[in-house]
């Protein structure tokens, strides 16, 4: 089974949820767990992706839900730090751009 990790810390107004390693199916329903938990504890929650290798499908679609509970209850998440196969994946989905934090806020930047 390929290494993954799902980290959170908290910061003033938001938490920030690091991913490492590979993210698939195997991964799936603790992904969702932590990003489920970060979006009910704070109105912004930040996913720092940049340790990730690989992001699946199944990665995507827990962003994406995860996006739009966050949405529906007023509150924002955003993917920072991509780079690499990982970056393509978001960007080719549109992914990327849905979860680009805001320009104008330097906390948010990746």
């Amino acid at each position: 089974m390929a290494h993954f990790e799902a980290r959170t810390s908290t910061a003033p107004g938001r938490i920030v949820v690091t991913l490492s390693g590979e993210c698939d199916l195997a991964t799936r329903e603790e992904l969702t767990t932590v990003l489920s938990a970060a979006v009910r504890g704070a109105p912004v929650v930040v996913v720092d992706v940049g340790g990730l290798r690989f992001l699946d499908s199944t990665g995507l679609h827990s962003l994406v839900t995860a996006h739009q509970i966050a949405r529906a209850a007023g509150r924002r998440l955003y993917a920072v730090n991509a780079s690499g196969p990982v970056a393509a994946v978001l960007d080719i989905t549109g992914v990327g751009t849905l979860l680009r934090p805001p320009a104008d806020d330097p906390r948010l930047a990746g």
